[in-house]
């Protein structure tokens, strides 16, 4: 592996949900190989890859990766590119540490930009009693006790926020840092 590269982690938003937007992991490798990133590796169906990059990524590299992957499966995601450190810096910021107790509760919207006029008193309105919720530049947590399946303020999150966002429970979080560090 080159001393230059720098560890990446690349989420792709809503492939492989309900058996639509079909992304094998595989695929989403070679697309990443081709583009010339190293040590590619994915973790579950999701669309989470950890890779090595010679030289700095850029929004243009993620436009690079949605275009591959348009290529090959059809499929058009939105790609979130964070570095290592800007992970863990998600990561340490969890306001919600008893939460990772049961890590598929507790939520991380990963924000595609820092949200400009995000509605937070409807964010407030649509929170169930049980939920707890944090808004950072980078981040949105959610701790959501009674699943985020139920959760009516999952579903509008986005457009309450007014940025693209992807999200991943604790336990994917947590696996994709340790990948990462490896």
């Amino acid at each position: 592996m080159p001393k230059n590269s720098n560890v990446a982690i690349a989420l792709l938003r809503g492939i492989n949900v309900g058996g639509k937007a079909i992304v094998p992991m595989r695929t989403l490798v070679d697309c990443l190989e081709e583009l010339g990133y190293d040590d590619v590796r994915t973790y579950i169906q999701s669309g989470n890859a950890v890779f090595r990059s010679p030289k700095k990524l850029t929004a243009k590299s993620a436009e690079a990766i949605t275009a591959a992957v348009q290529t090959a499966c059809g499929v058009d995601p939105h790609v979130q590119l964070l570095t290592l450190a800007e992970l863990e810096s998600v990561i340490e910021g969890n306001p919600f540490r008893d939460g990772v107790d049961d890590p598929s509760r507790l939520h991380v919207f990963f924000l595609a930009s820092e949200p400009k006029s995000p509605k937070l008193e409807a964010i407030e309105t649509l929170k169930a009693p049980t939920e707890r919720c944090r808004l950072t530049p980078r981040a949105f947590y959610l701790h959501a006790p009674e699943g985020i399946g139920r959760s009516k303020l999952a579903a509008a999150l986005e457009r309450l926020l007014g940025v693209p966002t992807t999200a991943r429970n604790w336990r994917t979080v947590e696996k994709i840092r340790e990948m990462a560090g490896e």
